[in-house]
This record gives C-alpha cells, structure tokens and sequence, in this order.
C-alpha cells in the first residue's frame, strides 16, 4: 500500500478504522446484503469511533480533524462495505458539511452535534426523477408564505432517504434556471413529508434509498440554508467534497478485490498448483494492485488540496473518475479470480462487483467529470 507519511494520528485513527470494521462489519455484511438492511445497531457503535465526526469541528460535537483523515476513513468503509460508506458519507459529508459550510449559527448548533454523534441522519434531496445529471432544472418548488416556505415535489434514489431525521432539500423558489433554486433543512416528522424505500437494488443493497414525497411542507424561514438562489452553489460545493468521499470508498474496494484475489488464489489449486503461480491470474492482481496504488494517490492529493485550501474541484473530479472505473476493473478481476465461486454470493466478489457498478454513475457520472476536466483543459464547456 502506498504511504506518503502519514501522521501518527491519522495511522492511528485507519488501524482502529480497520479493526473496528473486521470486527463489527466484515462478517456480517454479505447476510446485510441478503436482508437489504445493515444492522442499525452498528450505527452508534461507528459515531462512538468517530466515523460521523470527522471534520465537523470539537465546538459542534465532532473530532475536528484533517480531509486526509476522513478519507482515510472512507477507504476503511469501502474496504468492509460500501454501503457504510454511503451512509456516513451522505449524513456527515454532504448534509453535515453543508451546514457546517452555508449554516447559521443557530442551524450549526440544532443540527451537527447529532449528525456528529449519529442520533440524527441526514440525506441529501437533490436528484428527481426527471433531474439527475441536470440538477439545475429540478422542479420541486418551495412558495414563501409570510414567515413560512412550503415544499412540494418529488425526489428520488435518495440514500437514507427512510432512516433519515433532516432532508437538506433543493427546491425552485424562481424559475430562473439553477440561479432559482433555494437549499432548505426539513425535519422528516414534518407534515406531508413522506418517504417509501426503494428495493431490489444491484448493489449497495445494505444502505436505504428512498422516494421523497413532499406535499404542502411547511417548513420556517429559518430552516432555509444559505440564501434564496443560493442553493444549486450550495448542492454542487457539496457534490465537489463528495466525489473524494466516493474516490476514497472506491479505493478500499479495489484494496477489498486485491486482498479477497490474493488469498483466494494463493489457496485455490488446479492442474496441482496454487492459481496465484499462473501468469495471467498474476496480471490481474498486478493490475488491482497498480488501480489501487494510483487511485490512492489521486485521493490523497485532492484531499490534501481540500486541507490547504486549495482548489480540489478538478482534482476530485480525476480522482472520483479514476477511482470509480477502477473499482469495476478490479471487481472484474476478482471475479475472474474466483471463478465460478465469484458467481454467488459465499463469497463478497459478486458483492463487490454489483457495489462498485453504482460508483460511475451518483455524484456525478464518470462522462460527466469527463466534461468536466476537458472544460478545465480547454477552457470550452460541453455542458451547453
């Protein structure tokens, strides 16, 4: 594994990261996805390491801490199971980081101590059944009537959409194209807000994703986050950290497909030896190993962009690319390795393939930060 010197806190936090997760999560996470449900009860056993406060800051309840450190987390949990990752990394990243980013003072204090500490999760309403990719036309509204907003409208494959206590929804307060969408904290007991479980999924079966029904929401002014029109700046900052989180589950995948093909080749024989001697078996543990090495790096450096205040977007938008397409390489592989025992579900490679295929598509498809990164390069959007 590469290391570019991290920093004893940072080794420190990964190592109990990863023995919490053999523990708590591995053993359990094929039965998870069977049930379509992970075992709630592993939820405030992770705040309780410190999974959910990652970068919210001490004063509101979490660790504080560095991107490297979040991300290295989020490695951790792609590596056991990435459905864990998706739910950290929507309650604390997009939600929790949002607040944290465009939230008043009084928002902050409502609502991060529980996001910190996991008695309250969050998800993030953006997607609608006719906006996904073009999220700057979604048309759920939100009406201002006198001191109160009220929602309706429809959103959809939203992760902790039914576990969930606060929606960070975007709805259109003008028809002025992204410019007239407002971002709005709305408490799940409100109501007229409605959530029904979506089923059958390919992969990340173990995480809850949801249909957001809102019908005359009536939600107070001070529930707006950010200013109105401010909400699609808002939802895409949001999108940029995101990607990394994504990136860096990506990575513990492939590391998840490299290590699950080494033991299983090295213990498999046919024709009277082990498979990890045969040339191309080699080759694609070889090309595990190299999609992981690099993957890691491309997270790294955007994460350490994110700490040093740089500008990380193109950097995520590479590493989110690069990440995604390599975990379904190297759940390819790692199939390919097992043979027709990768074909069911004894074993996590069919898991791991049927995870990683979702990784190209939410937060941004892999065309779309292909688009991204060309216009970085020529300085023409392809977006228009």
């Amino acid at each position: 594994m590469v290391d570019l010197g991290l920093t004893d806190e940072q080794e420190a936090f990964r190592q109990s990261a990863r023995d919490f997760l053999e523990k708590e999560a591995v053993p359990h996470r094929q039965q998870w996805d069977r049930d379509e449900s992970v075992d709630l009860a592993i939820i405030p056993k992770m705040a309780e390491l410190g999974f959910f406060g990652l970068t919210i800051p001490e004063e509101y309840g979490g660790l504080g801490g560095d991107y490297v450190t979040y991300v290295l987390g989020m490695e951790e949990l792609g590596r056991a199971d990435s459905a864990l990752r998706g739910i950290v990394s929507v309650s604390n990243g997009l939600v929790g980081k949002s607040i944290l980013g465009f939230g008043t003072e009084e928002q902050k204090q409502q609502w991060l101590p529980g996001i910190a500490s996991a008695e309250v999760l969050g998800c993030f309403g953006l997607t609608e059944p006719g906006t996904g990719s073009d999220a700057g036309n979604l048309i759920s509204r939100a009406v201002r009537d006198g001191d109160d907003y009220v929602l309706d409208g429809q959103k959809l494959y939203i992760t902790n959409g039914t576990w969930a206590h606060v929606a960070l929804v975007f709805a259109r307060t003008s028809d002025d194209g992204p410019r007239g969408v407002t971002a709005f904290l709305v408490p799940t007991d409100t109501p007229g807000f409605e959530a029904r479980e979506i089923k059958g999924k390919l992969g990340l079966r173990g995480q809850a994703t949801a249909e957001l029904f809102l019908t005359d929401v009536r939600v107070p002014a001070s529930a707006r986050l950010g200013e109105e029109g401010q909400g699609f700046k808002i939802a895409m900052s949001s999108l940029d950290k995101g990607r990394v989180s994504v990136a860096a589950g990506c990575v513990g995948l492939v590391q998840a497909c490299l290590e699950s093909s080494v033991e299983y080749a090295t213990q498999r024989t046919q024709f009277g030896r082990e498979i990890a001697g045969f040339q191309l078996v080699q080759d694609m543990i070889a090309d595990m190993s190299l999609d992981a090495d690099a993957a890691r790096l491309l997270v790294w450096r955007a994460a350490d962009l994110i700490d040093r205040g740089g500008d990380y977007r193109i950097a995520a938008s590479k590493a989110k690319l690069y990440a995604s397409e390599a975990a379904v390489r190297a759940a390819n592989h790692c199939i390919q390795v097992y043979g027709g025992a990768g074909y069911v579900d004894e074993y996590p490679a069919a898991k791991y393939l049927r995870d990683a295929r979702v990784m190209t598509l939410y937060e941004g498809t892999s065309q779309v930060q292909k688009l991204i990164i060309g216009r970085a390069e020529t300085g023409i959007s392809a977006f228009t």
